[in-house]
């Protein structure tokens, strides 16, 4: 996902401008001068383009203090982590000597920037905001945050700057297998990935936090091409102790969109925990792939009793992924790391399985004799036909007359039996139920 960061000096109208972009008040607003002392970002959609905006703290020109000097790292962060830059000044306070300072860190930045001066209310405010041609842009941005004015033509020209979003190549008969490797910090995200490129290309430390962004990596292997994105740790929401380190849980989830099977690294010394299943949960509401990759397999004590213990709570704990293969792993030592990549790929085939229409109302009939709907309100629950619209994942939809009240139990009992009838027992699928209407009948 694209980033898009507000940088300017304080009390320039930085966290209105945010607030208005995201159309909620999220950032802490005041006419006190540095109000906004960290970055804060968000995800948000805009003219169908979804992009990261950040916003940062006021950049203090020449401010020796300790607040000054973490305020400037953070704007000097903000601007290595952007795609495109907003520079927004004030037009009522006038060209400040800080502007230009700023502007001249922009310049060797090499990133689009678009230069925009706020509060401006009126006639006057349109002259003064002239004087901002002195900074050496030939395009100003003349708006106001508060009121709206002039941000729309703004984003426009900042969306458009945009690198183009992921997509696969609808001209590519073999598209890549997109994996993203998530878990949490220094579970061995980029260690496995250095194992399976078979060279160190993502730094490795046992210091948590290390890797800021997803890095894609092109592999192939057993002639299929892969793409493995390296995330950042994804830590609990509010449980993210440096902000700076939110931007990269924000890109980490978005990893997970671009990906087709995500492996979800769990480290065995410390178990299942609570972020774990914070993580299988996002990956399970965005009916990807998974393979469970239960690293540092080797530091677990191999006591049998154990072994049988921990598979069995990570089974319980994970039961609402039950087809995600685990594997056990030593990506350090390279320990069954050859077992990754073929089990990934047993789960994209299954992922993008299509099924002929045929086969899918026989499976349907079968499955409605073996176990026969029941009675919604006294009436019986009748299936018409289904058919299979789409893949990644493989997704079914049930005509029926009750679409609302089929029973999740008796849902979970059609989903089994198509996994099962399909070959599907390594992949998410979905049934959607949908109502068709019968000419004459009384729905009463």
């Amino acid at each position: 996902m694209s980033v898009v960061a507000i940088v300017g000096r304080p009390n320039v109208g930085k966290s209105t401008l945010f607030n208005r972009i995201c159309r909620r008040r999220q950032a802490l607003v005041d006419d006190f001068p540095g109000v906004t002392r960290d970055r804060l970002t968000t995800s948000v959609e805009v003219e169908g383009r979804r992009f990261v905006l950040m916003d940062t703290g006021g950049f203090l020109s020449g401010d020796p203090t300790d607040f000054a000097e973490q305020t400037r790292r953070q704007v000097l962060l903000a601007l290595d982590e952007a795609d495109a830059i907003i520079f927004l000044a004030d037009a009522k306070a006038g060209l400040h000597p800080g502007d230009e300072e700023l502007v001249n860190i922009l310049r060797r930045s090499d990133k689009p920037v678009f230069y925009a001066v706020n509060k401006v209310d009126g006639r006057e405010q349109e002259i003064h905001a002239a004087e901002f041609f002195g900074l050496g842009t030939d395009r100003l941005y003349s708006v106001s945050a508060a009121h709206g004015y002039g941000v729309r033509e703004l984003l426009e020209d900042v969306i458009a700057a945009l690198p183009e979003e992921w997509a696969d190549d609808p001209q590519d008969p073999d598209p890549p297998v997109r994996v993203s490797v998530v878990g949490r910090p220094n579970a061995g995200k980029s260690t496995l990935v250095n194992a399976l490129l078979g060279e160190q290309r993502v730094i490795v430390s046992p210091v948590p936090g290390t890797t800021r962004d997803a890095v894609d990596t092109p592999l192939e292997w057993e002639g299929r091409r892969f793409v493995l994105i390296d995330t950042a740790g994804i830590r609990r929401k509010g449980k993210t102790r440096e902000k700076l380190e939110k931007l990269s849980v924000i890109k980490a989830l978005d990893s997970i969109d671009r990906s087709h099977v995500a492996v979800l690294m769990v480290d065995a010394v410390e178990g299942v925990t609570d972020q774990d299943l914070h993580i299988g949960g996002t990956i399970q509401e965005r009916g990807r792939g998974c393979v469970i990759a239960v690293n540092k397999w080797d530091a677990f004590e191999k006591d049998l009793k154990r072994i049988r213990m921990f598979m069995q709570d990570l089974r319980d704990r994970f039961r609402f992924l039950p087809f995600a293969p685990i594997l056990t792993i030593s990506a350090l030592k390279g320990k069954r790391v050859s077992r990754v990549l073929p089990s990934i790929l047993e789960v994209f085939d299954q992922y993008n399985l299509r099924v002929n229409t045929g086969m899918v109302n026989r499976v349907l009939a079968d499955a409605l004799e073996k176990h026969e709907p029941p009675l919604v309100s006294g009436r019986r629950l009748k299936f018409y036909y289904a058919t299979q619209p789409s893949t990644r994942p493989p997704t079914f939809v049930l005509f029926c007359n009750y679409p609302d009240r089929v029973h999740f139990s008796y849902q979970r009992f059609l989903t089994n039996q198509f996994r099962e009838a399909f070959g599907m027992d390594k992949t998410p699928i979905r049934l959607l139920f949908r109502e068709r209407a019968r000419r004459g009948e009384n729905r009463s």
